[in-house]
């Protein structure tokens, strides 16, 4: 994509401080200074997001994120990681570029990075029912938006 940032970033365009490149992705430190170490893992075949991703892309940007969270907390003396990701305007995805956040962390930082949620409006029995996958890999629909009437 011609305007996408993150491809530029890629191509050479874009000064970044790379942390990781392979064949299809590259991570690379985001320049927000919102927290030491945050770190951006891109797919280098543009993607939007996690929805249009193939499984290829989506695979081996997973095994990356892995292979750096695992770093940081084993050779770079990090505690833990959050992972961050958001895909689509609904989920107010702020670059279409497909990307993960890692966040490292340390025991007494202090951050409060997990989001704060409105709770839930539907029952869990409900929510069950309309996401599962069936055993065909079909939608089945069997009970009604309260979790009172069984179809």
């Amino acid at each position: 994509m011609n305007n996408c940032v993150f491809c530029k970033i890629i191509n050479g365009e874009i000064l970044s401080y790379k942390i990781y490149e392979d064949q299809y992705t590259y991570a690379f430190l985001d320049i927000s200074k919102d927290i030491d170490g945050h770190t951006l893992v891109i797919p280098k075949k543009h993607y939007e997001n996690i929805l249009d991703c193939d499984n290829t892309y989506s695979k081996y940007l997973m095994e990356t994120v892995s292979l750096i969270s695992k770093h940081y907390v084993k050779n770079c003396k990090y505690d833990g990681i959050n992972l961050l990701n958001a895909s689509g305007k609904a989920a107010q995805q702020s670059i279409n570029h497909f990307h993960i956040h890692i966040i490292p962390r340390l025991k007494d930082d202090k951050e409060n990075v997990w989001p704060k949620l409105s709770g839930s409006k539907n029952k869990i029995e409900y929510m069950y029912e309309k996401l599962k996958i069936g055993e065909n890999n079909e939608k089945v629909w069997k009970i009604d938006r309260d979790g009172t009437n069984i179809k």
